[in-house]
């Protein structure tokens, strides 16, 4: 099922998350009603209200968060720069959750902050991709490592149309594909 984006943005701007969370809430709701057995949230962002949308449901909600904390675990590291919206970049609820599974979380300066998320909104939510953004990210996950970071996450479903492992010297975590991959797994062992 797939709610309404722009209705969702103009919640997220309006800082009316409540409002947003019931929204998906009703719809998870209608997805345990018609027989689903696992939920998944595709977009990092509207992580903030996960569980609220859990709290509707009976049904696991898989979340981005923990698909991703274990997928960094995996890999041996400890320390990961977060990419994504202004919202996941700036507030607690997606670094609070790396950090739960013993992550450290750097997030990058606010100019820099600025620049990747009006990228995500001005060009990749509609289908733009530029060479001189992929370079802004290139230069920004640089940063990230400079200040210490072991790998990037890249915490917004649409980084994954510009940035690819060949655009960074340390790890990179794609969480859609990660996520994915843990709902296949989740759906696997139902």
């Amino acid at each position: 099922m797939s709610v309404d984006f722009d209705e969702i943005e103009k919640l997220q701007v309006a800082g009316r998350w409540d409002d947003a969370g019931q929204l998906l809430a009703r719809a998870a709701a209608r997805l345990e009603a018609g027989g689903a057995d696992l939920l998944v949230l595709c977009t990092n962002t509207m992580h903030k209200v996960a569980d609220q949308v859990q709290a509707a449901i009976d049904i696991p909600l898989l979340h981005l968060g923990d698909a991703t904390a274990q997928a960094v675990s995996r890999a041996g590291l400890v320390t990961v720069g977060l990419l994504g919206t202004a919202f996941t970049m700036e507030q607690d609820f997606y670094r609070e959750r790396l950090a739960s599974h013993g992550l450290s979380v750097i997030v990058p300066p606010e100019d820099d902050r600025s620049e990747v998320h009006r990228i995500i909104y001005d060009e990749l939510c509609r289908g733009v991709i530029r060479e001189e953004s992929r370079q802004i990210y290139r230069d920004v996950i640089a940063r990230l490592a400079e200040a210490g970071a072991e790998g990037a996450v890249l915490g917004c479903t649409e980084i994954e149309l510009l940035i690819s492992e060949a655009d960074s010297a340390i790890p990179i975590f794609p969480t859609t594909r990660l996520h994915v991959e843990a709902a296949v797994d989740a759906a696997l062992a139902i």
